[in-house]
């Protein structure tokens, strides 16, 4: 992993860091359950030094309750009816480079943790950790500093370096989707021999022999989503 990027195991982080001043962090929660929603409002509202001053459930109402509020920290789900999370950091932090964004979300992949620390994101917590690692992961971020868990830091070690290009995506969505390599040909208006060349690529990159395995290892590894 490159070292320019500030990661910190989560053991390294055992009293929890509260802000020295007055008022509260204010942050904006956007997730589209809103049973999900609710639970995590209603522990960030029970501290003390933490306030949730907007909730969203889309990447558009995200965007519009970022620029009304200006929050100090934004948790972010990356799965989002109108879009990926990945694409609200991203327009978040056009409007302000500063945005200090938390990722929290079911998708536990290397390369949507890539993407999303590519996209300017400062945490990444996936639902199911406990919530005194939320209240850890807010109150560091608050600070200007990042929070990434050892088991996401873990993950991003181990990413391969291979990357697919525009067209194997291309192809390897179609795969996923079950396609044929004549459907895919006709698809994309390229020669089935052609996409035969790039499953055996997208193969070779994945560390797979089939092309069930490269489905099933795009989908873990958050290549690709359902």
């Amino acid at each position: 992993m490159s070292s320019t990027i500030n990661l910190r195991d989560e053991s390294e982080i055992l009293m929890q860091t509260v802000p020295s001043k007055d008022k509260p962090i204010r942050i904006l929660v956007v997730d589209d359950h809103p049973i999900t929603r609710f639970g995590i409002v209603a522990l960030l509202q029970g501290q003390q030094h933490m306030e949730v001053c907007a909730e969203a459930g889309t990447i558009q109402s995200a965007l519009q309750a970022f620029m009304k509020h200006r929050p100090d920290i934004t948790l972010m789900d990356l799965q989002l009816p109108d879009g990926l999370g990945i694409e609200a950091i991203r327009r978040i932090r056009s409007i302000d480079t500063t945005a200090r964004i938390i990722v929290i979300t079911t998708y536990q992949g290397d390369e949507d943790i890539h993407q999303a620390l590519q996209a300017g994101a400062k945490g990444y917590l996936v639902k199911g950790m406990s919530h005194e690692v939320l209240l850890k992961a807010v109150a560091r971020v608050s600070t200007g500093d990042t929070f990434f868990p050892s088991s996401v830091t873990s993950l991003l070690d181990k990413r391969t370096v291979e990357q697919l290009s525009e067209r194997e995506r291309d192809v390897l969505r179609l795969i996923i989707a079950g396609k044929s390599n004549r459907e895919i040909g006709e698809k994309l208006l390229i020669k089935e021999a052609t996409v035969k060349g790039h499953v055996t690529e997208i193969l070779a990159c994945l560390g797979v022999t089939d092309r069930t395995q490269a489905v099933v290892t795009a989908l873990r590894r958050g290549l690709e989503h359902l």
